[in-house]
């Protein structure tokens, strides 16, 4: 089996993301997948969830610092143990979590930088209790934590079509003042170098316009001095893009078999339409950073936290998605 792993932080361990991981090594995809994993977890946490669960695996404890001399397979779950006072009586997200989540990054992190891993998966995250406002989200969490900052990309991936967010969690009010020609610009272009170096495919883009139907009657339009400048430097790159375009009419059946990559201003604009269409048939990568990082696209729900009624399909994906992707 190929050595260089898939690391997956399990993220906050009140998630129902062990659930989908536990659900994922009892699937035909694992007997079959040309990684192994590395579980960078609580192991004590693991195993009572295992038992509540009703699933029972082995597991190979890992020392990370040998880890460039072993020989992995995924016939047990591979883990780097992290200490996390689980206690079981109070299995509600709380701020209690934040260090052991941040020590799992750190951990998958410090690997990824010395070529250990091939990409990085990680379970949900709570975003109140785990950021605390500092970053809007992970994929600004993990520009900063690799020195990359501005230059990460959200794509919302699909086997049909994907979709790119220009900002990502940020209030609408705050959106006209965050759009520039050069954040459109950079984003667009690293997305299709992804496409072009990790799927060898070339693509073609369809850029939202800001406003409805791209109009407004204010003096500034955004689609006149933001957009259209930015899709010109793009034209001009050789790089297939059309627009700006009305999103009220953009994800109908014709676009959809027209276009690859859907790029819009704010989170909503694009990421409502994509899981209205494919539901957990997407996955979030995040683009710009040293590695690839993948994310299913779902929270931690805490709500069905050991119900055992959680669908893997998004974790799937992620995973079948690494298996095809050509290795750079």
């Amino acid at each position: 089996m190929k050595f260089n792993p898939i690391l997956v932080v399990s993220g906050e361990p009140y998630s129902i993301f062990l659930e989908l991981f536990f659900k994922v090594y009892s699937s035909k995809l694992i007997k079959t997948y040309n990684r192994p994993l590395i579980l960078v977890a609580s192991k004590k946490l693991i195993l009572n969830q295992m038992k509540i669960l009703g699933y029972k695996f082995n597991i190979n404890l890992i020392n990370q610092n040998m880890l460039n001399k072993k020989i992995l397979d995924n016939q047990k779950i591979n883990l780097i143990d992290v200490n996390f006072n689980y206690k079981n009586k109070n299995n509600k997200i709380s701020f209690k979590s934040k260090k052991y989540i941040n020590t799992c990054f750190d951990l998958a992190l410090k690997l990824m930088k010395n070529k250990i891993g091939f990409a990085l998966i990680n379970g949900p995250i709570s975003k109140k209790h785990f950021l605390k406002k500092k970053f809007l989200g992970i994929t600004e969490y993990l520009a900063h934590k690799t020195n990359t900052k501005n230059n990460e990309v959200m794509l919302i991936y699909n086997d049909k079509i994907s979709v790119s967010p220009i900002t990502t969690h940020l209030p609408l009010k705050e959106v006209n003042k965050k759009i520039k020609t050069g954040m459109i610009v950079k984003k667009i272009k690293i997305i299709n170098s992804f496409y072009k170096k990790y799927l060898n495919k070339k693509i073609k883009f369809a850029v939202c316009g800001l406003n409805p139907h791209c109009e407004t009657v204010n003096k500034f339009s955004e689609e006149d001095k933001i957009i259209k400048p930015a899709i010109k430097i793009l034209k001009r790159n050789k790089i297939n893009v059309e627009g700006p375009l009305s999103a009220d009419t953009l994800f109908m059946k014709k676009n959809i078999k027209k276009y690859d990559v859907f790029i819009g201003m704010y989170h909503d604009q694009v990421l409502a339409p994509i899981k209205a269409l494919f539901g957990f048939n997407s996955i979030n990568i995040t683009l710009g950073l040293p590695f690839i990082r993948i994310s299913p696209d779902h929270g931690p729900n805490n709500s069905m936290f050991g119900k055992n009624k959680s669908n893997p399909k998004s974790l799937i994906e992620s995973l079948s998605f690494l298996k095809k992707i050509r290795a750079n």
